[in-house]
């Protein structure tokens, strides 16, 4: 399958500048990035894996032609995740159902219960209930499920898991834009770097703010000790996580959770959007994601130059060439893939 070619402002060549350009100011206009209106959402309260309620907003277009699940990254809710309400317009739009869901430990979620993130040994599950009790509401098949950063890595996790709640046949594909796919070895190359260190800490301090929320929301579920220790991301992982899942250490943790080693044995149609320049991974990575997914026919790989971190803001020239109706070059790519575009 051959894609546009995604051609980035100038300025914006630079991975931690377009990231940062996005979380900065276009979070703050992005409705006027985009045409698509927003879909009229109805509240609902799924079960995942587990019977852990799960918050989400759900819309059904008339005559819908499948429906997509998607989640966010490591941290935020549904009312501050704009990439994904991005991404929920324009699947709409396009007449597609809508289901988008506060994941584990985020947002409404959170405070239905006080269910702490597996970084997809749950949550790869969570969308396969969540699309059954959807489909029993009258969202129709194919799902197709979507998510960004961490959300990405789930959405893989939903590959893999065989839970027996969907028929393979009722699963459109899977769409990860800049998914997690070594936590180990990022983790790593944040720390060895300066913009990298300001991302984990970042990131570190909303994990902090998250286990105090859990903590306030269902009091005695966390030791305060434990927010108390809570400096990084690892510690976060360290306090908080891995006793509950059975794991000796982080390292294990991440070994176990990590996409990039069961993307050769994935059977489900599957679309990896991602950048060689994105700040918060090893740039290690590329060259292994590209030999994973060469050993995988189900895997449409775009590995781009330019990118940040899931952002993907295209210039003018860019969505010229690709004749997108806005400058959300990843969202519209994945769209075209579900409708099973062959040459761009």
């Amino acid at each position: 399958m051959r894609f546009p070619a995604y051609i980035p402002p100038g300025w914006l060549q630079n991975g931690f500048a377009m990231t940062l350009h996005a979380g900065f100011q276009t979070s703050h206009n992005w409705e006027n990035t985009v045409f698509a209106l927003e879909p009229p959402y109805q509240q609902q309260i799924f079960t995942g894996a587990r019977n852990t309620p799960l918050f989400g907003l759900l819309a059904i277009p008339e005559n819908a032609r499948g429906t997509v699940v998607a989640t966010y990254g490591i941290a935020g809710n549904l009312e501050d995740q704009w990439l994904l309400r991005i991404w929920g317009r324009k699947a709409y739009a396009s007449g597609y159902a809508v289901v988008l869901f506060d994941w584990r430990a985020h947002g409404k979620s959170l405070e239905l219960s006080p269910a702490l993130t597996s970084d997809g040994l749950y949550e790869g599950e969570d969308f396969l209930r969540i699309a059954s009790q959807a489909q029993s509401w009258g969202c129709p098949r194919k799902f197709w499920f979507v998510g960004l950063s961490l959300g990405g890595q789930m959405a893989l996790w939903a590959g893999k898991t065989t839970a027996g709640i969907l028929e393979t046949q009722d699963i459109g594909g899977i769409a990860a834009i800049c998914p997690s796919l070594d936590a180990k070895r990022s983790l790593s190359y944040l720390l060895g770097h300066p913009q990298g260190r300001y991302i984990e800490k970042g990131i570190a301090r909303s994990l902090k703010k998250l286990a105090g929320q859990i903590h306030d929301a269902h009091p005695g579920a966390i030791d305060p000790a434990a927010i108390d220790r809570i400096d990084s991301i690892w510690a976060f992982d360290h306090e908080l996580v891995i006793g509950n899942l059975g794991f000796p250490t982080v390292e294990a943790y991440y070994d176990a959770t990590s996409p990039l080693y069961f993307l050769p044995s994935l059977e489900i149609p599957t679309l990896i959007i991602y950048a060689e320049n994105d700040p918060f991974f090893d740039p290690a990575i590329a060259p292994d994601l590209e030999a994973a997914c060469a050993k995988n026919p189900q895997i449409n790989l775009l590995l781009t130059k330019y990118g940040g971190h899931a952002v993907y803001a295209n210039s003018h020239k860019g969505q010229k060439q690709a004749n997108d109706p806005d400058i959300w070059w990843a969202w519209n790519r994945v769209l075209q893939w579900m409708e099973g575009d062959q040459v761009f």
